[in-house]
């Protein structure tokens, strides 16, 4: 996605009204549906749809039994093509019956803070203070960069840069290492009713403050946090780089749609977030875990609140340039999600769609072990001349998923970047590379992490 080499955005119009603020009827309001009914249509829709690639498959699994054995071929058939659909088909019409709330706060002037947890960061520091700083909001904003024992010139960089632009930076330095602690650090310091975190490699949108507030005010009484969206910055790298651009632009934004459809997001991420204050010190701040941000948002909602998405609220972040990096990030990614279920099963949630929607987790690993391993060496296999697994009867999983992601193309080019005045970078090599192996990728990293967290090893957030 276009981020030009300042790390802000182009410069944009007025803000696009959002859906029924212009006046004119919404037709769209003859024909609402509760959440409930969207959640039952959703749900009904994607059996349906199992029980169709059920049917479908037979010849599949006889084909198979064969080979491994009637009760293997469907556990194989199962991890590959049911449970995929199951999910994909439950994302795809949750897409389809999505609409984002009017907002009732178009630009909202709350005093904010902006939590910054750095930690070696002094080549992008710069940039993330004067995104937050040049933010097109009309509230004051309040900035502590919580340093956690940095031993670069991180602090002396934010220092230098909020001079530059004139503006109060606040530096809190905790030695303990851990971005939990950093963050819990600085809370103390907030006087504000919200609190928003901004990783120090991402970058603002300039309109993103005021769209993730706009959000957050609108919103039913009991919502606790927002989170914002969030895009890949440095996507010309590699194919590595361009295959997460579309991960972040489609992948993890779709899903995020579709929890927020349920006011249930399951993380609202570190690196770009706004959470009501006294909420956070209600359950006792960022907890010490590598996935802080997941365990944080669901003891947020654990009590019954809620917890929305602003696809609008647009940062763009730095993303790993090496396999290396790109595996260590996924694996703590599947053991923050395992500490998260840990500290909070979806079966103590209050609100039965954050339930169902956090119960969705426990499918993952289910789906990683599928991908990696039945997929990857059924794919073996086929390019060996041996199509026992992956054959042409899994072509059947593949007409959802190119739905899913031709609704997700078409909203996200229409009603994000239109609005933001951004465009769509050509980047076609990433995106095949994207449907046909980057989930597989995905997937054995995935399992690393299930690993450490069973052995207990050693834990680390950068």
């Amino acid at each position: 996605m276009n981020a030009p080499n300042s790390g802000q955005p182009p410069a944009v119009g007025p803000p696009a009204a959002e859906p029924g603020e212009s006046g004119e009827p919404d037709l769209r309001r003859r024909f609402y549906l509760t959440v409930a009914t969207k959640f039952l249509v959703s749900t009904v829709f994607a059996a349906g749809w199992t029980g169709l690639a059920v049917w479908l498959s037979q010849p599949w699994i006889a084909d198979l039994s064969l080979v491994v054995g009637p009760v293997l071929a469907w556990v194989m058939v199962a991890l590959t093509a049911y449970l995929p659909g199951l999910v994909v088909a439950l994302l795809a019409m949750s897409l389809l019956l999505d609409r984002q709330p009017r907002l009732r706060v178009l630009d909202p002037d709350s005093p904010v803070t902006v939590i910054i947890a750095a930690l070696n960061e002094e080549r992008g520091i710069a940039a993330t203070i004067r995104g937050v700083a040049r933010s097109e909001y009309a509230g004051p904003i309040s900035i502590i960069l919580a340093d956690n024992g940095s031993t670069d010139a991180t602090v002396a960089v934010a220092l230098d840069a909020a001079a530059e632009l004139d503006i109060d930076l606040t530096v809190i330095r905790e030695q303990r290492p851990g971005k939990s602690h950093a963050l819990n650090r600085a809370l103390v310091e907030v006087t504000t009713a919200c609190v928003i975190t901004v990783d120090a490699d991402t970058i603002l949108h300039r309109e993103a403050l005021r769209r993730l507030m706009s959000r957050f005010e609108s919103s039913a009484e009991d919502t606790v946090a927002i989170a914002g969206s969030v895009l890949v910055r440095n996507s010309r790298i590699n194919l590595l780089t361009k295959m997460q651009e579309w991960d972040y632009y489609l992948g993890i934004a779709g899903v995020k749609r579709m929890q927020g459809l349920y006011q249930s997001i399951l993380v609202a991420q570190g690196a770009f977030s706004v959470y009501l204050t006294d909420a956070v010190r209600e359950v006792g701040g960022w907890p010490d875990a590598i996935g802080e941000d997941i365990v944080v948002t669901w003891r947020l909602m654990q009590s019954g609140r809620r917890v929305v998405f602003e696809p609008t609220a647009v940062a763009f972040t730095n993303t790993p340039t090496t396999t290396v990096q790109f595996f260590r990030q996924r694996a703590r990614w599947a053991r923050g999600m395992f500490e998260g279920i840990r500290a909070v099963p979806p079966w103590r949630q209050k609100r039965v769609l954050t339930r169902f929607v956090a119960g969705i987790d426990l499918l993952i690993p289910l789906l990683d072990v599928g991908y990696a391993l039945v997929w990857l060496p059924g794919l073996v296999l086929a390019i060996l001349g041996y199509p026992i697994i992956v054959s042409v009867w899994t072509l059947a999983v593949l007409p959802i998923t190119l739905l899913v992601y031709g609704l997700l193309r078409h909203y996200q080019s229409n009603k994000v970047f239109g609005p933001l005045g951004l465009t769509v970078r050509r980047n076609r090599l990433g995106y095949i590379a994207f449907l046909l192996v980057y989930q597989v990728i995905c997937s054995v990293a995935a399992l690393t992490g299930y690993a450490q967290f069973i052995s207990g090893t050693t834990r680390r957030w950068k």
